[in-house]
């Protein structure tokens, strides 16, 4: 490398490193941060744990009227819970939108929730046990950016007195509570998954800008820790040592550690800046072209146009009075025939026939044939039933990014002969379609999940193994990343002083 390269070389790295060492220490820190405590989120078990017992007999209409008063073409599914105000409340969701929210006694529309609504679902998510203050609505603050969110904007805004000093957010559209918020959650989040992710740049001026903010720091990212890997061999002495006995050249002890720090760490923290890059799939270089999956297809018939769906008092009747207290029922429509899915606390829900309201199992030779119409261009090349997670089909902790959607075993997974090689994991107890993904997304997994939180099988199963990797990584990356810092202000000083004393080298011999 001639010498004019390598002066715009270390350039480069000295002054990125000025600007950029900050967001590599903010972001080893808060990663470790997210490791424990993750941005909020409502899961389904605390939401079902918080919903009160649905008592069938304070419902007034059956869920063919609730599919008549809302008036929605083809309607995916119904649900009926005390979600809303403590009270049961239908709600029948169609593909796109929404949804419409049917008042299970009078058989009318809800109207949006307001505030008296809103603060009596918060007591209710307690069970009556504590009070709220309501803090007005919001479209979005610090803990709501979620897209998942958008459909119930405006959020009501309640602080509950409960021990955890808990924030309530309620829709505005269903009177539900969609997220929920304790002090030490809301308190680690502005080091954690708040910074992590530069969410000072949304909800601001800079929102519209924030996709591009993040890539473009991260290819920074990925650039400086490539430039100081190339800096930091050119510099290092394999061969021989230097007059004072050292490999690197470097006396000033934070240059030394630095220069050290930062060969033994660049590889961990280059793998975690271009991850890191991948996750917000730039260019769109993980987007599939492929075609969506057929869902109106795989069902076969639409949701209301079975001829009768069961009623309360026969599911009433066919559970009997000694099942665990009800949570949710949920009416749908699984491989070409109706079903209700009844939900307890701490259960799988138990499956009903929706016409008649008898236990049922989803029938295989059925789920097959609706399987293969999700893809009616492509056979199916492979069904494997799993009843262990595989490289891509796992369950993380609630508090992690992804940990909130539930990954059911054992699971079909479903691979079709198309261009995009199409795999599906259907759950076989509910019929639910749980996940489906293609070559591109594969591709991603490994580039963003794998790299970035190192989500290997051997590696997350065996905690506390993955935890003490984890932290000892982000441990140099820390080191490396404060020792730049203190040399980077150490030369501001130096330039603002009126001149620059470079860094004194071991003499060479």
């Amino acid at each position: 490398m001639s010498i004019r390269a390598k002066r715009w070389l270390y350039l480069t790295h000295r002054w990125a490193g000025i600007g950029l060492c900050a967001f590599f220490a903010m972001w080893f820190f808060s990663g470790v941060v997210m490791m424990y405590v993750g941005y909020p989120k409502l899961t389904p078990q605390e939401r079902l744990g918080a919903l009160p017992a649905l008592k069938t007999a304070h419902v007034s209409i059956d869920p063919q009227q609730a599919l008549r008063a809302a008036g929605l073409a083809d309607p995916q599914e119904i649900s009926l819970a005390a979600s809303r105000a403590g009270v049961p409340v239908y709600r029948v969701k169609p593909a796109r939108g929404p949804g419409v929210t049917i008042d299970a006694m009078t058989g009318q529309r809800a109207a949006p929730a307001d505030a008296e609504v809103a603060l009596a679902t918060a007591q209710a998510f307690f069970a009556g046990r504590y009070t709220g203050v309501y803090d007005g609505t919001v479209t979005e603050d610090v803990f709501t950016h979620s897209g998942a969110l958008d459909s119930h904007r405006p959020l009501h805004r309640i602080h509950m007195h409960d021990p955890a000093q808990t924030r309530l957010y309620v829709s505005s559209l269903t009177g539900e509570v969609v997220l929920d918020a304790t002090r030490t959650e809301r308190g680690w989040n502005y080091v954690g998954a708040w910074i992590h992710w530069l969410y000072p740049f949304r909800g601001n001026v800079f929102d519209g800008y924030w996709h591009q903010i993040v890539v473009w720091l991260s290819v920074a990212g990925v650039v400086l820790t490539i430039s100081g890997s190339i800096v930091g061999i050119l510099r290092w002495r394999f061969a021989r040592p230097y007059a004072n006995g050292s490999r690197s050249p470097y006396r000033e002890p934070f240059m030394r550690w630095h220069h050290i720090v930062g060969l033994a760490f660049a590889a961990i923290t280059l793998t975690w800046m271009f991850s890191g890059l991948m996750s917000m799939n730039p260019w769109k270089v993980f987007s599939s072209d492929a075609p969506p999956l057929d869902v109106s297809a795989y069902r076969e018939m639409q949701l209301d146009q079975a001829a009768s769906l069961t009623t309360l008092a026969t599911l009433d009747r066919t559970r009997g009075a000694q099942a665990a207290p009800l949570k949710e029922l949920t009416w749908r429509v699984a491989a070409g025939r109706p079903i209700v899915l009844a939900q307890a606390e701490g259960t799988r829900p138990t499956v009903f026939d929706g016409v008649s309201g008898k236990p049922t199992a989803i029938d295989v030779d059925a789920l097959r044939a609706a399987a293969a119409r999700l893809r009616s261009n492509a056979p199916i090349q492979t069904i494997d039933v799993l009843q262990n997670y595989d490289t891509y089909y796992y369950a993380r902790e609630e508090h992690a990014m992804l940990g909130h959607v539930e990954k059911p075993l054992p699971i079909w997974r479903v691979a079709f002969d198309d261009a995009q090689a199409t795999w599906v994991y259907l759950d076989p107890h509910t019929g639910r379609i749980v996940q489906h993904t293609d070559a591109p997304k594969r591709v991603g997994r490994w580039l963003f999940a794998m790299l970035h939180s190192w989500d290997w099988l051997p590696l997350i199963t065996r905690r506390p193994l993955w935890d003490i990797v984890m932290i000892v990584l982000s441990l140099g990356g820390l080191a490396l990343s404060a020792t730049g810092i203190v040399i980077g202000v150490r030369r501001i000083k130096r330039k603002a002083g009126g001149g620059e004393r470079a860094s004194t080298p071991a003499r060479k011999r």
